[in-house]
């Protein structure tokens, strides 16, 4: 009836804690985990026990060290959807519609579930994130990042953590398609304004509004697709 219990690793524990707050969407896609020496301050354990669990998790792809050595929890789906996706796409620009198709069937489910459920914070970064989008479209910088960010901290308002790690998992799809499909001025600064308006009908607590108001904007964003396909054989091409 019992089992023998056995003695529990620190590195183990400390790995736990991690993947737990993980699965329950309490650290994101993306997010920067603190620097090591503040780890081992609040863990307790020392740096060979710290390195190990952080090692064990990186092993298992949901952490992943970038520049710097600096540690980011990674989206499990990442190379699971996003290599074979893109290598769909370059072999059949048709496929573009099919990924359009999804994102408006889980995109505006996302706005709607956002309008619901976004914490204050969500707010505020999803205001911070137009701001951004703005001000790099005024001073003619690169704006791709923001756009992808502003659809990423909408499945983070959901807190629905599959959610957010499918919708990170196509993350730098939609900044390679979106920079080669917008390039006139006037278009971006429409897709700029449609974000806006999602913003705004989640900051109201309006589901249904924050939903059409997706849905308008990917009906644009496919109208747009459509057009360059026919132009230069798709945004991939």
């Amino acid at each position: 009836m019992f089992k023998s219990i056995k003695h529990v690793k620190v590195s183990e524990e400390v790995a736990d804690q991690i993947k737990r707050l993980i699965v329950d969407g309490k650290l994101k896609p993306g997010d920067r985990l603190p620097p090591e020496r503040d780890l081992i301050k609040q863990f307790g354990v020392s740096r060979p026990s710290l390195r190990e669990a952080l090692n064990s998790l990186v092993t298992m792809g949901l952490l992943e060290v970038r520049q710097a050595k600096r540690t980011f929890v990674k989206s499990v789906t990442s190379k699971l959807i996003e290599d074979p996706l893109a290598l769909m796409i370059k072999a059949d620009t048709q496929k573009i519609y099919d990924l359009i198709e999804v994102r408006k069937a889980i995109e505006t489910w996302a706005a709607y579930q956002a309008a619901r459920k976004a914490s204050r914070e969500d707010i505020q970064k999803l205001d911070a994130i137009i701001r951004e989008m703005k001000k790099a479209f005024n001073e003619g910088k690169s704006w791709e990042k923001q756009d992808a960010d502003f659809h990423l901290g909408i499945a983070q308002a959901t807190h629905n953590t599959i959610h957010m790690h499918i919708m990170s998992g196509i993350y730098d799809l939609l900044r390679e398609s979106m920079a080669r499909i917008f390039v006139d001025r006037e278009k971006v600064k429409k897709l700029t304004n449609q974000h806006h308006q999602i913003f705004l009908a989640i900051k109201s607590r309006s589901p249904e509004k924050a939903r059409e108001k997706t849905l308008e904007h990917l009906n644009y964003v496919e109208s747009e697709v459509k057009k360059s396909v026919d132009r230069q054989g798709g945004p991939f091409g």
